[in-house]
């Protein structure tokens, strides 16, 4: 990813959802000007939800979601169907996409469209329902007044013809401005001109020729906020802090590297971590610290559910699976028993399987409505939920240096 790229996380996600050929492909191909979708008359051609990040005028960098169709049969279909409602976790914006009939005042929602929008509702996701194929109704829905439309919601569209799509698309952009808010990882607790001094271990686990998308992201934080970033490897920090003839207005660090820099720096200069900024970034900082409370009560067998935003291909020495659990073991004294989930494969049923707690990581490459969706889940199931960064100070006896800045 380039530096000047949006990620993912930070894009708004807008998904397509509605039955089997009611022309969801053809419609996101029509909002977006692009055959980013398989279009086809054959029932099901999309089997699994496609993801795709572009720019959508005049809203900006967005990800767009096509699923699979909500009424889909058999096994296999049933699957596609949970894949496409799993999409709903991450959904900023949805599109219900609904077949106009030909008699215009007969045209409803069928039960599971009526369940959709229920969704919608319960996890207060803004949406917006295209009639589409509004060509082919008689007379076509182009002449027929609003009011007359049996679906109040509904937006009469066609994507064969274009009719209303730039519409449509204003429609989308004024739900998604209403998802807006303005935050910042690090800019608000700095000033322009500060020295920020961020600690990047190079190991096995870095990625080779880059930095990682937090690192990244932190960095363009600082540097739009006037301030000045100052980038050094874990061995090299004490001799830069000996150098300076200023103290940095704030460390911060590498999660792993936690304990080797706090003894390193002095206790008069605020520290923090990457995956402890992401927490406060995505919204989860003081359930987590809630959460992180559970280390002092695991017991022998206990089991934890250690998950990753993202897939990627585990080192030896694993931060998540290696790293973490040993600092975990390390800390209790007891044998917890350790379970793994990475990319979306973030499990409905958690109390079910017994988990006593929830840590993950910083979530990065998790946009903010699926981080609070883990988070939510796991706590209404009554299971503590923290993070990475937490977890680590915690068992290192830093964590109340290590949140301090926040307060």
């Amino acid at each position: 990813m380039g530096l000047n790229e949006t990620p993912s996380s930070s894009r708004v996600h807008i998904a397509f959802f509605g039955r089997r050929n009611v022309g969801k492909s053809s419609l996101v191909n029509a909002v977006t000007g692009q055959d980013l979708a398989l279009v086809s008359d054959v029932k099901g051609t999309t089997t699994d939800p496609v993801h795709k990040a572009m720019e959508l005028l005049p809203l900006g960098p967005v990800v767009i979601i096509d699923t699979p169709g909500i009424d889909d049969e058999g096994t296999l279909g049933e699957m596609r169907v949970r894949r496409a409602k799993r999409v709903l976790n991450k959904t900023d914006v949805a599109v219900l996409v609904v077949e106009s009939s030909a008699t215009t005042a007969s045209t409803a929602l069928v039960q599971a469209e009526e369940e959709l929008v229920e969704i919608f509702r319960e996890k207060n996701i803004p949406f917006v329902i295209a009639l589409n194929k509004s060509d082919l109704s008689s007379p076509p829905l182009g002449d027929v007044p609003a009011s007359d439309i049996s679906i109040p919601e509904a937006i009469p569209v066609s994507a064969k013809t274009g009719f209303n799509v730039n519409f449509f698309k204003e429609k989308i952009t004024e739900l998604a401005s209403g998802e807006e808010t303005e935050k910042r990882l690090v800019a608000d607790l700095i000033r322009p001109l500060d020295f920020v001094l961020l600690v990047v271990p190079i190991d096995k686990a870095a990625p080779k020729g880059r930095l990682i998308l937090p690192q990244q992201q932190t960095i363009r934080d600082i540097l739009e906020a006037g301030a000045v970033a100052i980038v050094v490897r874990d061995f090299e920090l004490k001799e830069t802090l000996a150098k300076l003839k200023e103290k940095p207005a704030l460390v911060i660090t590498d999660s792993q590297a936690f304990a080797q820099v706090s003894s390193e720096v002095p206790d008069d200069i605020p520290l923090t971590s990457f995956s402890i900024l992401f927490a406060r970034y995505k919204g989860s900082l003081e359930s987590s610290l809630r959460g992180v409370a559970m280390l002092d009560s695991l017991q022998d067998g206990d089991k934890v559910l250690v998950c990753e935003g993202c897939t990627h291909h585990r080192q030896c020495d694993d931060i998540g699976t290696v790293k973490l659990p040993r600092m975990i073991r390390g800390f209790t004294g007891k044998e917890p028993e350790f379970s793994f989930c990475s990319g979306g494969d973030f499990p409905d049923d958690l109390s079910g399987h017994g988990y006593k707690l929830v840590i993950h990581c910083g979530a990065c490459m998790l946009n903010d409505r699926e981080i609070q969706y883990r988070r939510l889940s796991a706590e209404d199931q009554g299971i503590p939920f923290t993070n990475y960064g937490i977890a680590i100070a915690k068992t290192q006896g830093i964590l109340a240096r290590s949140v301090a800045v926040f307060s």
